[in-house]
């Protein structure tokens, strides 16, 4: 559903990761008394059907009688809205208590995993891997879908055919980002992913997808291939979120995106005060999100990709300035390198001299192999 909150119910995490953005210790948790007033808030501030994603730091430091109370708050007070829920988590609080909840309301999982363990733990810690597959097999043993993303780091992108096969492997499917400067440590660089490998990682990843069709799911090139396809963004990067996305940190503070929680100058307002939509565009961070989303316009005018890459995270682009709008997203060179490789690679099947035709061929005399074509008209 468009309309998405993301609700942080601490900041605090018991892991740490080597390049983690947060994980405040002592971070305060939610009550339920905010999330009452998330309830209140929305009821008069927008009547769209909504997604509420529980994010962090771990939101299951919440504990169990906190998802009790909070999903049916959720779900009964904003009826009849359609509401969906879901939640990202390292799995290591999850309990069959909370389990059995979330498959009540049909909850899915995201979770983190970096490869296989001994690459997982070097990068997230001793012990990471075996507490997140203990929670993973809860997971599995209530019904619950649960899907990792992949951390790739300066260091792990070395090994990025051993981290492609312990996905195919293990049958799971495969979601990454790329590593950001750290914003905690006196080298916040260590860790962070060059654009340009990030790139080459896409790149491959799309060749290793095509030859492995049916046995694996990367969604992160399904989405980019829906870009192409379709001419708009699939997935929060690339689309201009401002207005359909809000994140609530632990306090009821409300903000553009779940990494900025905790940052004063990102607040945009406090749902115990019930703010309308033209009472947040009046805040700072409204102001510094829409002045980023007009430099977009200008600075990408020109770009082919400008109307399903939108600039990239205007988090990746603002953050790392202090809040001075300098550049888009640093990733622009990764976006391009693999937008740019995907239409082509489409041109090239509808239009090259070898085939030109071969979208109109006969099922029996087409190439065997899946093409580009085969992913941007797969269901996801």
């Amino acid at each position: 559903m468009p309309f998405h909150v993301m609700l942080i119910p601490t900041l605090g995490c018991p892991a740490n990761c080597n390049y983690c953005w947060s994980s405040e210790e002592k971070s305060p948790i939610m009550s339920i008394e905010t999330i009452k007033e998330v309830v209140e808030w929305l009821k008069v501030f927008r009547q769209d059907s909504v997604t509420f994603t529980f994010h962090g730091g771990e939101p299951l430091l919440a504990g169990v009688d906190f998802y009790r109370e909070a999903l049916p708050l959720l779900a009964e007070g904003l009826s009849p809205r359609n509401i969906a829920f879901a939640i990202q988590t390292n799995l290591w609080k999850l309990t069959p208590e909370i389990a059995e909840i979330f498959a009540r309301y049909d909850v899915p999982i995201g979770s983190s995993l970096d490869g296989p363990q001994e690459l997982n733990d070097l990068q997230r810690g001793k012990g990471y891997y075996e507490k997140t597959m203990k929670g993973y097999e809860i997971a599995k043993a209530h019904g619950l879908t649960v899907r990792f993303i992949t951390t790739f780091t300066s260091h792990s992108v070395k090994f990025r055919e051993d981290i492609f096969n312990f996905y195919l492997e293990k049958g799971l499917t495969l979601k990454l980002h790329p590593c950001l400067p750290s914003l905690k440590g006196d080298n916040p660089e260590k860790w962070a992913l060059d654009p340009e490998k990030y790139g080459e990682l896409l790149i491959y990843l799309l060749d290793k997808y095509l030859e492995n069709m049916g046995k694996i799911e990367v969604m992160n090139i399904d989405q980019l291939c829906k870009c192409v396809f379709t001419g708009r963004g699939t997935v929060c990067t690339y689309v201009d979120c401002m207005g359909d996305t809000f994140a609530v940190g632990p306090d009821g503070g409300i903000y553009p995106c779940y990494r900025f929680v905790g940052m004063p100058e990102y607040v945009m307002g406090n749902v115990y005060d019930r703010p309308t939509m033209a009472d947040l565009a009046q805040s700072d961070a409204w102001k510094l999100m829409h002045k980023y989303k007009e430099f977009v316009d200008s600075e990408c005018g020109k770009c082919s990709h400008i109307k399903y890459c939108r600039g990239g995270c205007p988090y990746n682009a603002i953050v790392p300035t202090d809040g001075e709008i300098k550049a888009v997203d640093p990733h622009c060179v990764a976006y391009k390198m693999i937008f740019d490789e995907i239409t082509d690679r489409v041109n090239q099947e509808m239009f090259g001299s070898a085939g030109s035709m071969d979208m109109f061929l006969p099922q029996t005399m087409k190439p065997s192999r899946p093409g580009i074509m085969s992913l941007m008209l797969k269901k996801i």
